[in-house]
């Protein structure tokens, strides 16, 4: 058996999995994936103690964290390496310790070189947070 790196390319749903597993700072988040499929990925986490503002509140960097995570995830699902170049978030409503959250890309446009995404974080059924990302996508493939 060789040592070396395959240079078979990826299948786009299994990419956000071989992500996850290679970002710490997803895993220390909790962050797990629910759904995954060529232009669509959904996560989820549970927000803890440690997590929380000054005003014992969700601190607003993890629900983007989380849409952001969707967001990369999504636009690599393509199969070649996009790289986020302009992001956004509209915080609709304050998470509290114990929530579980959850952040669907339901918008998926990939253009030649560009990607535009949007994601929907959620409590349940109820609509968080609306994020925007662009992404720039590389000629680097993903890999086995």
């Amino acid at each position: 058996m060789s040592n070396t790196k395959s240079l078979v390319p990826l299948a786009g749903e299994r990419i956000p999995h071989k992500m996850l597993a290679q970002d710490a700072y997803s895993t220390w988040l909790g962050i797990e994936i629910l759904e995954c499929k060529v232009g669509h990925v959904k996560v989820g986490m549970t927000i803890r103690k440690e997590m929380l503002n000054s005003m014992d509140k969700a601190h607003g960097g993890i629900s983007y964290s989380l849409a952001d995570t969707a967001f990369g995830f999504t636009a690599n699902t393509h199969g070649k390496y996009a790289v986020s170049i302009e992001t956004s978030i509209n915080h609709i409503e304050a998470l509290n310790e114990g929530d579980y959250i959850t952040a669907e890309a339901t918008l998926d446009v990939q253009k030649n070189k560009v990607g535009f995404n949007i994601v929907e974080v959620k409590r349940d059924d109820e609509l968080v947070a609306l994020f925007k990302g662009v992404v720039y996508r590389t000629n680097k493939d993903w890999e086995e």
